[in-house]
């Protein structure tokens, strides 16, 4: 059992690897400046000078703490933004690329469903994602604290934790396109339009008449400035976020069993 998730996980352990290198240099670089920007800027005078959609996006507030500025300059943007981006984009290429270049026919030759392809390759994203999280989480620790402003051990544990059901969602979003595209490259372009394009939604109708409308973007849901500064934890939007990954990935498997595959 899950074969094809082990497989593909396997394959995915040197981009996850290089990814957590990547945004761990992010956050220790942000950590090493955190002490000489808070001595050199008048931070409520900077926010304020910001326009609100810009505030309510990258949800800037008490960015004179390591909490708050972490949130904003590592989580708001590298975590929504950059990671959520990035799994959509990966999770893109996991059945239509197969479909493309043809390895899906030798795929379907074997004593396997379709359902159990699409729910497999949707797995492989799992193990990498985890790893993500653990190793960015334990330098985040050690960074804060090697300046002299450390972070609440756990509310850093539920920054990353409560974030997991926010990246599935994004990878449930590119598996949904995935199925749908015939050609890798088009379904990784969508698949980053539509996660952007909901960001862009939420940030714009969070504070207006139109709230509602962003209700079916994920970045609803998670917000690390509320659990790193206000010790806020979003338990009900997790609840929302995993039901709609569950479901998105029941739909792609319903769909991906009665498409023709040429």
């Amino acid at each position: 059992m899950l074969e094809l998730a082990a497989y593909g996980a396997r394959r995915r352990v040197k981009g996850a690897l290089a990814l957590s290198v990547g945004l761990s240099a992010f956050s220790a670089l942000y950590a090493a400046f955190f002490p000489s920007f808070t001595g050199n800027l008048d931070l409520e005078e900077y926010i304020e000078a910001l326009p609100p959609v810009f505030v309510e996006a990258f949800g800037l507030r008490a960015f004179d703490t390591i909490e708050g500025f972490l949130a904003t300059e590592l989580y708001q943007f590298a975590w929504v933004i950059l990671l959520g981006l990035y799994l959509a984009y990966s999770a893109a290429s996991l059945i239509a690329g197969d479909v493309e270049d043809g390895r899906m026919d030798l795929l379907l030759a074997l004593p396997v469903s379709r359902a159990r392809i699409v729910g497999e390759r949707y797995l492989s994203l799992v193990p990498g994602i985890l790893l993500i999280n653990l190793i960015v989480a334990a330098v985040t620790w050690v960074a804060t604290r090697a300046i002299g402003y450390p972070i609440g051990t756990a509310d850093l544990v539920l920054v990353h934790a409560l974030s997991l059901p926010y990246l599935f969602a994004c990878a449930a979003i590119g598996l949904a396109i995935s199925v749908v595209a015939d050609r890798e490259s088009v379904a990784q372009r969508v698949a980053m339009a539509v996660v952007f394009g909901l960001f862009l939604l939420e940030s714009v109708v969070a504070s207006t008449d139109y709230a509602w409308a962003g209700a079916v973007a994920p970045m609803r849901y998670y917000d690390p400035t509320a659990i790193l500064v206000d010790g806020s934890y979003d338990l009900a939007g997790a609840a929302i976020l995993t039901v709609a990954t569950l479901a998105l990935v029941a739909a792609s498997q319903w769909y991906f069993r009665r498409r023709d595959v040429n």
